[in-house]
């Protein structure tokens, strides 16, 4: 398999000593645009709205007497920011928090955002979470499930013509804890469920998993496979309203949830899943 050409200098998949002190120049940013170009989305012209959710379990420093503290950190990028972060680079930046002092917890949330921040291009939302918070405790996607339809598979690469609609207007919430996609560098399986909401012509169900299954042995970040999914939706169905929601189960310390909407749509209420 070969490195994309934006991985070039990437830490993911090489060998790296774990820093031990502070460094922000760890985070290895990806511009968006190299890979929304071959959907068709235009930067600028973005046909959707969105955040990238991302939770990180390994978040540690030390305060200003050396006593380590430990916190579960959230933080949440705009889709429209120029730049994605490369994961392995942020797990070695946030790695780099455990053997500094921090004077306040307000300083780590500070720094957080700043150094995110500058990397992605915009500003980013940082929170910082007790181990014990209780909206970190699993939850059902809401709708119907799919999973459970008895069909063939034979194609494992996603296919738009599995996407087919009938006149009539529903408005309807569907998930599926199929999905699978591989990392673009090392080929590592990422698993995960996805939401669907919409309000438009009726997707055939068993189409729909199809397609959702044809991201099996498909390679992207997540957050592309999502837009990926939302644009293939809106191309074949036209829906009125849109949103597709993924919630990637954790690797590395490290789990991502993307979601893409039309304008004036929200994911639920903050949610994760038992996988997570």
């Amino acid at each position: 398999m070969q490195r994309p050409e934006t991985l070039a200098n990437a830490p993911l998949g090489r060998e790296s000593a774990y820093p031990e002190q502070y460094d922000a120049a760890l985070l290895y940013p990806i511009p968006r645009a190299a890979n929304r170009g071959p959907l068709g989305i235009e930067e600028g012209a973005l046909p959707f709205v969105g955040e990238d959710e991302w939770h990180a379990f390994e978040v540690s420093w030390l305060n200003a007497r050396g006593k380590p503290l430990v916190a579960v950190a959230r933080f949440r990028l705009p889709a429209d920011s120029p730049n994605l972060i490369e994961s392995k680079s942020w797990k070695l930046y946030l790695n780099s928090f455990n053997q500094t002092r921090f004077a306040s917890r307000g300083e780590v949330i500070t720094t957080l955002e700043r150094d995110l921040g500058a990397a992605a291009g915009a500003a980013v939302e940082v929170a910082l979470l007790g181990v014990e918070d209780e909206t970190l405790s699993p939850r059902p996607l809401p709708g119907e499930c799919l999973d459970d339809l008895d069909i063939a598979i034979d194609d494992y690469t996603p296919s738009a013509r599995h996407l087919v609609v009938s006149d009539e207007i529903v408005e309807e919430t569907l998930h599926s804890h199929l999905l699978k996609s591989n990392c673009p560098v090392t080929g590592q399986p990422d698993w995960g469920s996805v939401l669907i909401r919409y309000r438009g012509p009726k997707l055939d169900r068993e189409g729909l998993l199809r397609y959702l299954i044809g991201y099996r042995q498909h390679q992207d970040f997540h957050e592309h496979c999502v837009e990926h999914i939302f644009t293939d939706l809106m191309a074949q169905a036209r829906p009125e309203k849109l949103l597709v929601l993924a919630r990637y189960v954790r690797r590395g310390g490290l789990d991502i949830s993307p979601w893409r909407a039309t304008p004036g749509e929200r994911p639920p209420a903050p949610l994760r899943l038992a996988r997570q």
